[in-house]
């Protein structure tokens, strides 16, 4: 399986209290023999292009599930969504994240990987919205409020 993560952060390569699709950056680590290994970083350009076009939101969360499926992206970490969860669990496993540090974050998902296997073996869409503090928790998109 391959399984890739998108991380969403600022140009300091922390995460930020912003939406996922508000990052600067996102760093896509892939699952290697068990352990999250970074291979590429990239710039969230359409972040800046959409602002610029005063895009509405539907083009904003369809250019943004676009390229991440471009990318071959299963699960998407940020410490923040909004609204557009409900759209973007139907195509990403999202992943609340407490840390500001991404390399926290992988321990984290390291020793709970099996969580997101679990999920994605289990279903092919609405999946489940997991918030990590020091441990995982595993919610339904609905019950957000």
């Amino acid at each position: 399986m391959n399984l890739r993560f998108a991380f969403a952060v600022n140009n300091e390569s922390h995460f930020e209290d912003r939406f996922f699709g508000d990052a600067d950056r996102f760093i896509i680590y892939q699952l290697v023999s068990g352990q999250l290994e970074q291979i590429y970083e990239v710039v969230n350009d359409n972040k800046s292009e959409l602002k610029e076009n005063n895009s509405d939101n539907n083009e904003k969360v369809d250019i943004l599930i676009k390229n991440l499926l471009e990318n071959d992206i299963k699960v998407i970490v940020s410490k923040q969504f909004g609204e557009n969860i409900r759209i973007v669990n139907e195509y990403f496993i999202p992943v609340i994240i407490s840390s500001e540090s991404p390399e926290e974050a992988v321990g984290i998902i390291n020793r709970h990987i099996h969580w997101i296997k679990d999920e994605l073996n289990n279903f092919s869409s609405g999946y489940k919205l997991f918030t990590i503090k020091s441990g995982i928790l595993k919610s339904s998109v609905e019950d957000r409020n």
